[in-house]
């Protein structure tokens, strides 16, 4: 299917052909026939793409900052690297279209195939043929409401849930301040209320527009000489801005005109220094508008479809969009003289070419029109690479298939796979789909699908990366080793006890099979547990050894804030940071002491609706008396180092400081390492071994024991945690 994405590096927009998104649980599949482009936003997003690299920084100093801190802790390449790949990322445009039901998701219901609907939601409603959307943010459109109409819906909702910010009622004086897309909306929304509305705008051909719509338009230099007579001389009871400026002007101009006590709502991106005077005599109230409404933002109502009581908010983002067609319907609210340009999806470039005023045409409504007759496909070929451009290959490459393209694989596994020797990148799979093209494209993959089992499928393909989400991988895992694929499994592999159990049968289930020489006899598993192959790991590892005393190993991680929204903390997605995170940390002290600990006690600071069991003391014992504390805390500062793994042992000292810094103690005798220009974390030495496990060892270049068994003990740890007590950790039924 044909999708529009922006290259934030390169500032171009391209029309792609991308896998048909995966239909999932609590989603429906759209066939897209018409799509708003909302002008201001997009635009937004374009020009700061078309910005150079100085002066993409000079206009966002908090990234800046953010880029210095990390490269201080984290290299100056490691940083520069991971900048360049986070702006080569694809961004999805469009968030408001209207369409038809080919595919209804279990959980899903009130929606039928052949229905037409219309659509919202950043990332969901995209300009694409086929759109992915979840249940909450769809409503069905009567037949008395076009499509071009039924696109509106998503800006409608923006401007009905503004109007609703300013408790406006019937028969208030309403002023909007810029009549873009959103504020030609709010205004039809309060003149379908009741409302009187004036139109403020500064484009003479925008205010023409207004005034032939019915509206009183004024520029807004007349805005205090229009006020006092438009209003009786009250004053406005309400003020929306609807601009796109960084001037403080319009929220200085919109408490010149509002009455006493008003209620000014701020709908567009502009600037908010508030003259405290006229405020402050006034008493105005000032409200940001936060998008299409309630719900905006919170993954519990768009993603897993989890709807707000109606006693209690009567107008979600849901309820206003149904709200909006409802006015459509009716016929108290007529967008069509707003539409300005029709492009076929076919034309997106020249559709964002007249949106960035490169021809100086005057523009408002821009739609994008879809062919009738394309079908779901849920993979394409890519184009590939000059055969000089290619990394280099051995004589007996192994063939790969990579599962999932979020940050994580685009980042820091792709970009190491690609310059990897003996690694052929053969099928990449994501359930969106363009992702997975633009990245399969990028590195250099023979295909890019939306269906993970055609990676399974492909009898073309020795081994399976698994970088999605926490709660595929024990899934994702089993089915690929029952294809007869080795895997790669990014940790955790799995969220409890059952799934872990399920993932060893399968393992197990494996006996030996035919190969050629050379190669091993069975799939490979291997999680991703890369701190042992750090090369500072190494070293430390060799410095404890021989170890003939027990030893303590203080590992604190200091983690950072992630919202109690965030997947990861899911139970049900991400298991929550102890499972998800600590892992890596406690398969590092394993490395290190050679042997599984035997029991774990659990500690958690309170929680205070803010934190969710992520700060964390946790301590294992060990067989031989050996102790490993690891610290892992969420409510630290990002500015401080992230990892220090202290260890005392048999008159020795060692100190690893955030992969940077290794400083080795020993009879009188001090050692200090410095990685100055990156962090090494180990990725690029786990892969090595994961790839020469396959071609010629055949041995797990993580032992299966520990594999399972630090699973085991995280699994483990949060019993403690939740019962207060020890307990004990038992490895006889992993074998």
């Amino acid at each position: 299917m044909k999708q529009v994405v922006h290259n934030l590096r390169s500032g171009r927009i391209e029309l792609i052909e991308v896998p048909t998104p995966r239909l999932r649980a609590g989603f429906l599949l759209i066939k897209t026939r018409c799509s708003l482009v909302s002008a201001g936003t997009e635009r937004m997003v374009i020009e700061f793409g078309e910005k150079s690299l100085v002066d993409k920084a000079r206009s966002r100093p908090d990234l800046v900052r953010q880029a210095l801190e990390k490269a201080r802790q984290e290299g100056w390449l490691t940083t520069l690297e991971m900048a360049l790949n986070r702006l080569d990322q694809p961004m999805p445009l469009g968030y408001s279209s209207a369409g038809e039901v080919v595919e209804v998701g279990e959980g899903v219901e009130d929606f039928q195939v052949g229905q037409r609907v219309a659509c919202g939601g950043g990332g969901y409603a995209v300009h694409a043929e086929y759109a992915l959307i979840p249940k909450n943010l769809v409503v069905r459109v009567p037949e008395t409401v076009d499509d071009e109409s039924a696109a509106f819906t998503t800006l409608g909702a923006i401007g009905m849930h503004a109007f609703r910010l300013t408790g406006a009622q019937v028969g208030s004086y309403v002023a909007v301040i810029g009549m873009g897309l959103v504020g030609f909306m709010a205004a039809l929304v309060a003149r379908a209320a009741g409302c009187e509305v004036a139109a403020l705008e500064l484009d003479c051909w925008r205010s023409g527009l207004a005034e032939r719509m019915g509206f009183v338009a004024v520029h807004p230099d007349r805005a205090l000489e229009l006020t006092p007579s438009f209003t009786r001389g009250r004053g406005f009871d309400a003020v929306i801005i609807a601009a796109d400026t960084p001037s403080s002007q319009p929220v200085e101009l919109a408490a010149a005109i509002a009455r006493s006590r008003a209620t000014i709502v701020a709908a567009g991106a502009v600037g908010q220094t508030l003259p405290r005077k006229p405020y402050y005599e006034k008493e105005l109230f000032f409200v940001n508008s936060r998008s299409y409404g309630p719900g905006r933002y919170d993954p519990a109502y768009e993603e897993s479809g989890t709807d707000y009581p109606i006693d209690y908010v009567r107008w979600t983002e849901g309820r206003n969009l149904e709200a909006f067609i409802r006015l459509l319907e009716i016929g108290r609210i007529d967008v069509k003289p707003l539409i300005t340009h029709r492009f076929p999806i076919e034309q997106a470039e020249k559709a964002y070419s007249l949106i960035a005023n490169k021809q100086g045409e005057p523009f408002l409504g821009v739609l994008f029109t879809y062919a009738k007759d394309t079908a779901p496909c849920v993979s394409v070929q890519l184009p590939q690479l000059p055969a000089q451009s290619r990394a280099k290959r051995i004589s007996s490459p192994v063939r790969l298939g990579v599962i999932g393209a979020g940050n994580f694989a685009s980042l820091v596994l792709l970009p190491l796979l690609k310059r990897t020797r003996g690694a052929e990148l053969r099928g990449l799979a994501s359930a969106g789909g363009m992702k997975a093209q633009v990245l399969g494209r990028k590195y250099g993959f023979l295909y890019a699908t939306s269906d993970f089992e055609e990676i399974m499928a492909d009898g073309e393909i020795d081994a399976v990366f698994i970088l999605t989400r926490h709660h595929l991988h024990a899934q994702q895992t089993i089915r690929a080793l029952g294809a007869g694929k080795h895997v790669f499994c990014e940790k955790p592999l799995a969220l409890n006890e059952d799934e872990l159990a399920l993932v060893r049968g399968a393992l197990d289930s494996q006996g030996e099979t035919e190969s050629e020489v050379g190669q091993p006899q069975r799939p490979l598993l291997m999680v991703g547990f890369n701190r042992r192959f750090a090369p500072f790991v190494q070293e430390l590892k060799t410095f404890l050894e021989p170890r003939h005393q027990p030893a303590l190993i203080s590992y604190r991680v200091n983690a950072g804030y992630l919202p109690r929204s965030h997947w990861v903390h899911d139970p049900q997605q991400g298991g929550g940071r102890l499972i998800g995170e600590v892992c890596h940390f406690l398969d590092t002290v394993v490395f290190l002491l050679g042997e599984l600990p035997l029991t774990v006690e659990a500690r958690a600071l309170p929680d205070e609706n803010w934190y969710r069991e992520d700060n964390l003391l946790l301590r294992f014992g060990f067989p031989d008396g050996s102790i490993g504390v690891i610290t892992y805390l969420a409510n630290g500062d990002r500015a401080f180092p992230k990892e220090r793994l202290e260890l005392f042992c048999g008159g020795k000292v060692a100190v690893l400081e955030d992969f940077r810094r290794l400083e080795l103690v020993c009879q009188g005798r001090r050692r200090v390492k410095w990685s100055w220009l990156r962090q090494d974390k180990g990725h690029v030495a786990e892969v090595r071994a994961f790839l020469r496990a396959i071609s010629e060892t055949g041995i797990p270049p993580i032992p299966y024991p520990h594999i399972f068994g630090v699973t085991r003990a995280i699994l483990a740890a949060r019993r403690a945690l939740h019962s207060g007590k020890e307990e004990p950790i038992g490895y006889s039924d992993l074998g």
